[in-house]
């Protein structure tokens, strides 16, 4: 994410939602204590959601939305 981020110009400053898919929602302590050291407060707005399966059987996958200055 933050490579992708760097390209365009951007960085985790930049990010105004995420959305989180686990593999095991018993997981979300972990990721929140992550999530806090690359998102401090205020952390952008967050969705999380447990799915059946990831593709190459992934724990989690992180979906941004960011804005882009002009």
């Amino acid at each position: 994410m933050g490579e992708i981020q760097k390209a365009s110009g951007a960085d985790y400053s930049s990010v105004v939602k995420t959305t989180v898919m686990l593999a095991d929602l018993k997981d979300i302590k972990k990721v929140n204590e992550i999530y806090a050291k690359y998102f401090p407060s205020p952390a952008p707005a967050c969705s999380t959601y447990q799915v059946v399966a990831l593709p190459l059987d992934a724990k989690i996958e992180i979906e941004i939305i960011a804005t882009l200055k002009a």
